[in-house]
């Protein structure tokens, strides 16, 4: 019999040993899965001076895998809610030019931002997910990519939340402007590459 092909990432970003150990020291439980970040940074890898939107920081493990695929004409704006978390990444990955981090409310910020649209949006909090979708979805420039995680039940989920995430799927998938996949795989993902414009 084949055995099955295992999915456990071969290669890791230098950084991920230490960012799980200040995120087991801050009590911080939120952090980008490793199949999930493996998937990023081959997405990054894909874009060749692209721009990549992480919305949700955490400590930064998946800005750091965002970062182990990106060239060096890429850069990654990553935008956290609570400053306190986001500096154990500040401290970690700072000093990386590519990376912009902005410390405040991600869906503020969505509502706000008025530059050029992302190559790959990364939705790893509520806003661009469950709030402020359709804005996220508009920042995603054609050809680009939208990944959604933690779609799989998780510990936590409050009352009525997986309505709320079958609501996204269906809204994602109905659109006629994205191309998109559901992935039973990691936390559960859904990957959308828009067509065009509308």
């Amino acid at each position: 019999m084949i055995p099955r092909m295992d999915d456990t990432p071969s290669r890791f970003p230098a950084s991920v040993t230490a960012l799980r150990a200040a995120a087991r020291e801050a009590g911080f439980t939120r952090s980008c899965e490793a199949r999930t970040g493996s998937l990023l940074a081959t997405l990054a890898a894909a874009r060749p001076g692209g721009r990549i939107l992480e919305l949700g920081t955490g400590v930064g493990e998946g800005t750091a895998w965002l970062l182990s695929g990106m060239d060096s004409a890429s850069q990654l704006v990553t935008i956290e809610l609570d400053e306190a978390v986001q500096e154990v990444a500040r401290r970690q990955l700072g000093s990386d030019p590519r990376v912009s981090f902005v410390a405040g409310d991600g869906g503020a910020w969505l509502r706000n931002f008025d530059g050029e649209p992302f190559d790959l949006v990364f939705a790893d909090t509520w806003p661009g997910k469950f709030t402020h979708l359709q804005r996220a979805l508009h920042l995603v420039a054609p050809g680009g990519t939208s990944l959604i995680d933690d779609l799989d039940p998780q510990p936590g989920w409050p009352a009525g939340h997986a309505a709320a995430v079958e609501r996204l799927l269906t809204d994602l998938e109905e659109r006629p402007d994205f191309r998109s996949v559901r992935m039973a795989w990691a936390s559960g993902l859904l990957m959308a590459v828009r067509s065009a414009r509308t």
